[in-house]
């Protein structure tokens, strides 16, 4: 072996030695055991990365790629804004104005001190709950709903990160109590919950519309993902209702409350020709706006919902049928003395006189004399004839609560239960069915079809009488308001009038209450050519409770101001006929309670 060989071969056995010889863990031989289960666990992760890949994208992809769009699209709804209620000349009753929801991400929420107080206080809440809301966790958080525009444009102006101000909208009443009880109003979600808000909530409604949008990691939109689909605004819902009527009889009636402290009180005022509601005023009132702490007295639209016994204001239509069916004129002369129907004593109380024309009971309030006209009337005509005038017979107008009243059938009547019929008693009926019935006298004897939106077919008109006994008796009703009638007080400035009061004492279980009345006038103006039909009501005045008395001047003054807003010349040149006894003839009015059915004299 050459000598360059034999010191290569010395020189590996020397590195061979040296590198087993000098490192045990070198030396060491792997077991066969522990390469395997390594390579086996390697290939298991494999196998399971691929099985969870084939499960996301090929199996189950839809429901991840719905949850990745959970996380960054979204869809964000669009609110439609709502119909208006408008008056008859088209002014507003009901109005929605943008007012947006202010709402909060917790966990991108970023704002100065100075910011954080400024939000606190343009949102007017305390600091205390503010922090509240923000740390209940979770991405979403209202802050305040229907924030007015004014304050969101200053929250906008912060540009706090993590803060949303979403679309919406509030609904505003410009002319608050006055029209509270005829409009209505909504709740937080925008539905209706009485009146006209509630009984046109479809054709008001409007139909919200959608965006589809892809979110970043921080809540920004950064691209429009679908169509979009605009909102449908509700449509507008225009009354027959005068707002300026509407307000001043608002206005008369809580004088007229509060000066007699009365519980409440109520005015209709109808379109003599159409039928058409002008006003349905109700005091106590409440503002739309602001609903808390409100009573179910508060909020029910006493005109149309409450229903009485309508005491002496049904007299008319009794002298009506006599004289149409030629029974009396208004001249014939009537024994008015006290008589007895049964155990029921019929007088005209401290008041009375022996005998009367037609035309004086009318314009005296006779009980006697109404009562003997009734008797010469068979019920079948008494019965129709207050059928024919609505009494029992629920007011179709579309509003909410409205009432039928009370009429019993005809062929039930006793001697008794006719008689006091006669003067109101025994019988039911709201306000508006009284005013009602008063456009059978104002339209030459043709009931009027009421109307409450503006633009609707009218139904026709049911024929009670012959247009010239409604003529008659509007001559004879004018007496009412004369210095010798029941309700001189009544008589408007510079226009004919002619009305009937009434006074009644309230039911209360199977009797009568003689310390608690309501007080009504029913009248019509002008008497000749008819443009407005005005009842009052006055529940519970204290001290003098007289409808000549307590409802004949809010009659008066609604009528006067009534007519001048509607552009209805004047037919009289003179001044009220008021006189030192005007108070004393009124007070003629009290033969209304003085015989109600229950009691004996």
């Amino acid at each position: 072996m050459k000598p360059l060989q034999r010191q290569r071969a010395a020189g590996a056995t020397s590195v061979r030695g040296v590198n087993y010889s000098t490192s045990p863990l070198l030396a060491a031989k792997t077991p066969p055991g522990r390469s395997k289960f390594l390579v086996f666990a390697v290939g298991l992760a494999f196998l399971a990365l691929a099985s969870r890949a084939l499960y996301v994208q090929v199996i189950e992809s839809e429901f991840f790629q719905k949850k990745g769009e959970e996380r960054f699209a979204a869809t964000l709804q669009l609110p439609a804004s709502r119909g208006r209620i408008l008056d008859r000349h088209g002014q507003i009753l009901a109005v929605s104005v943008n007012a947006p929801t202010i709402s909060a991400n917790p966990r991108q929420f970023k704002a100065s001190d100075a910011d954080k107080r400024a939000l606190v206080s343009l949102l007017g809440m305390p600091l205390k709950e503010f922090d509240a809301k923000m740390a209940d966790g979770g991405a979403y958080v209202v802050l305040k709903r229907q924030v007015d525009d004014g304050v969101a444009q200053q929250i906008r102006a912060l540009q706090i990160k993590g803060l949303t101000l979403e679309p919406g909208y509030i609904r505003r009443y410009p002319e608050n109590e006055a029209a509270a009880h005829v409009v209505g109003f909504t709740d937080i979600e925008d539905k209706g919950q009485e009146g006209v808000e509630l009984a046109f909530q479809r054709q008001l409604q409007g139909h919200g519309g959608s965006r589809g949008v892809l979110r970043d990691r921080l809540g920004r939109v950064v691209e429009e993902l679908g169509e979009t689909v605009d909102p449908r605004d509700g449509r507008d819902v225009q009354l027959t209702i005068d707002s300026k009527v509407q307000a001043l009889a608002y206005q008369r009636i809580r004088d007229a409350v509060q000066q007699h402290k009365a519980k409440a009180g109520s005015v209709v005022v109808l379109d003599a020709q159409s039928g058409e509601i002008l006003a349905l005023a109700n005091y106590p009132s409440y503002l739309p706006g602001e609903r808390r702490h409100l009573t179910g007295a508060q909020l029910r639209n006493r005109a149309i919902t409450d229903v009485f016994e309508p005491g002496s204001t049904v007299k008319p239509f009794i002298a009506s049928m006599a004289i149409e069916k030629g029974l009396v004129r208004p001249e014939t002369v009537l024994d008015t003395q006290p008589f007895r129907v049964g155990p029921l004593l019929v007088n005209d109380g401290n008041h009375g006189r022996p005998v009367m024309t037609v035309a004086q009971v009318i314009q005296k309030s006779s009980n006697v004399g109404t009562v003997k006209m009734a008797q010469r009337l068979d019920n079948k005509e008494m019965g129709e004839m207050f059928a024919a005038l609505g009494f029992g017979t629920k007011p179709q107008i579309g509003f909410p609560g409205a009432a039928t009243g009370k009429l019993r059938p005809y062929k039930t009547w006793k001697p008794v239960e006719k008689a006091t019929m006669s003067y109101g008693y025994g019988l039911s009926a709201s306000l508006l069915q009284i005013a009602r019935a008063y456009t059978a006298i104002a339209r030459d004897g043709e009931l009027a079809p009421l109307t409450l939106i503006q633009g609707e077919e009218p139904l026709p008109g049911v024929r009670v009488f012959e247009p010239q006994t409604a003529r008659t008796m509007r001559q004879l009703l004018r007496g009412t308001v004369s210095t010798d009638g029941t309700a001189p007080l009544a008589q408007p400035i510079g226009y004919s009038a002619g009305g009937k009061t009434g006074t009644a004492e309230k039911q209360e279980g199977r009797g009568y209450n003689s310390d608690k009345h309501r007080a009504w006038f029913a009248g019509i103006a002008p008497i000749d050519n008819p443009r407005v039909v005005v009842a009052v009501m006055v529940d519970e005045p204290s001290g003098v409770y007289f409808g000549g008395l307590v409802a004949a001047p809010v009659f008066k003054v609604v009528v006067e101001q009534a007519l001048r807003t509607l552009g209805v010349p004047p037919d009289l040149d003179m001044k009220p006929p008021v006189t030192a006894g005007a108070r004393s003839l009124a007070v003629a009015d009290a033969t209304g309670p003085a015989t109600p059915p229950t009691r004996r004299q």
